[in-house]
């Protein structure tokens, strides 16, 4: 018969609380061509799809390079949000945080291009969550319907000013932190 001294046996940690840096641990490593996300605890991963790079990579081009993100994980605020998007410009004098992660606060501008998988939550709850977090200008591209939506003006988890046009109108952010204008005539069609 064996003996257990109860004193020393360390317990499990029982606790049910997730954190982002452990999910986001468990699907490492992430395939190639996919992207990954956690949307409200809820885990999207994605392919990355040939008009969605084509969009993205007209962007790129039109912000100062060392100021430019694309699919690099940040973590925003609510319930386990940590969003890899498409375009994220961060401000002059951006820093990052102490977890070696760019923080969200010093975000001027998102981009998100559409696709049919996860457009709910570019559509949704991550545009509440980016009002929320106060990233002055969200734009959502969305290449099935040949439109691109502009979001200022944040309050709460909303945005006070919309803007919708076609592709070939472009998108006029002079009025904004961005200042530039983004062409989207070449933007492709899915």
């Amino acid at each position: 018969m064996t003996v257990v001294d109860t004193d020393r046996i360390d317990m499990a940690d029982t606790s049910d609380e997730r954190t982002l840096d452990m999910m986001f641990e468990w699907l490492e490593p992430t395939p190639e061509g996919f992207k990954v996300e956690i949307v409200e605890g809820n885990v999207y991963m994605s392919p990355q799809r040939d008009t969605h790079w084509r969009i993205i990579r007209q962007l790129l081009p039109r912000y100062p390079e060392d100021r430019l993100l694309s699919d690099v994980r940040i973590d925003f605020p609510g319930l386990l949000n940590g969003f890899a998007s498409d375009v994220v410009a961060l401000a002059s004098d951006a820093v990052k945080g102490d977890d070696g992660r760019w923080r969200y606060q010093d975000i001027e501008f998102v981009a998100e291009v559409i696709s049919r998988s996860t457009g709910a939550n570019d559509y949704g709850a991550k545009k509440a969550v980016y009002a929320t977090a106060e990233v002055p200008v969200y734009l959502i591209v969305d290449p099935y319907t040949g439109t691109w939506h502009l979001h200022t003006l944040p309050k709460g988890d909303e945005y006070r000013s919309v803007l919708s046009l076609d592709f070939g109108t472009p998108v006029d952010l002079t009025s904004t932190v961005v200042g530039l204008t983004l062409s989207t005539d070449a933007f492709p069609r899915d």
